[in-house]
């Protein structure tokens, strides 16, 4: 049995200007440098074996906050990165819409399939990015070699992982929280994993919160 705890990063500017970051490499802000401090203060007893995070600097120095209270290194998987955006990168949903009122459509309904207008980068589908989040997290669990171990990523990774532990399709709309620096713990047996409770954020002041928007 391995516990996985899964950790979305500190907040970022972004986070503040509701404007989508996907693949862009956007750092903590003043307040989520304070979250990530007292995310690595309340995990430092926890016992956790292993810290693996998402390449992108966000996520690094959240998981970096956690290893250095555990005694740990970071573990890097660019497959634990948040969904490629493409040409939305960057923009706030009401500039999507303006600029790519189809494409904000097929988005807002959720098709699996869809793939937006490039920007820098290719746009992931829902389905590719599903995959892609739940074969980085089994990868990282496979062979039971951790009996806790953290695993910081984003909020789109985190609605991945959520459906696929609860056994709901991917394509429905989020009904739960994802904030900030929460912790989110999962039961993984060898075959499926579990959620054994959501949005842990006793650590954190309200006033640094931020919900991903649904």
């Amino acid at each position: 049995m391995t516990e996985i705890l899964v950790i979305r990063h500190g907040e970022t500017d972004w986070n503040i200007d509701k404007r989508l970051q996907g693949h862009i490499d956007i750092p903590l802000n003043e307040a989520g440098r304070r979250q990530v401090a007292a995310l690595g203060e309340v995990l430092a007893d926890e016992g956790i074996d292993a810290v693996f995070a998402s390449d992108l600097q966000r996520a690094r120095a959240t998981a970096q906050a956690v290893a250095d209270a555990a005694g740990l290194p970071v573990g890097i998987d660019a497959g634990l990165r948040e969904r490629c955006y493409g040409a939305f990168e960057g923009l706030r949903h009401p500039d999507i819409e303006e600029k790519y009122p189809e494409a904000y459509r097929v988005w807002k309904a959720r098709e699996p399939d869809a793939r937006y207008p490039a920007g820098e980068r290719e746009a992931e589908t829902m389905r590719e990015f599903y995959q892609r989040s739940v074969d980085a997290v089994q990868r990282i669990v496979a062979g039971g070699k951790y009996r806790k171990v953290a695993i910081v990523t984003h909020g789109g990774v985190l609605e991945c992982i959520h459906h696929w532990a609860s056994g709901t399709e991917f394509v429905q709309p989020r009904t739960f929280d994802i904030f900030n620096a929460s912790v989110n713990r999962l039961h993984w047996d060898g075959e499926r994993a579990r959620i054994r409770s959501w949005g842990e954020i006793g650590h954190l002041d309200r006033e640094t919160l931020d919900e991903v928007d649904r």
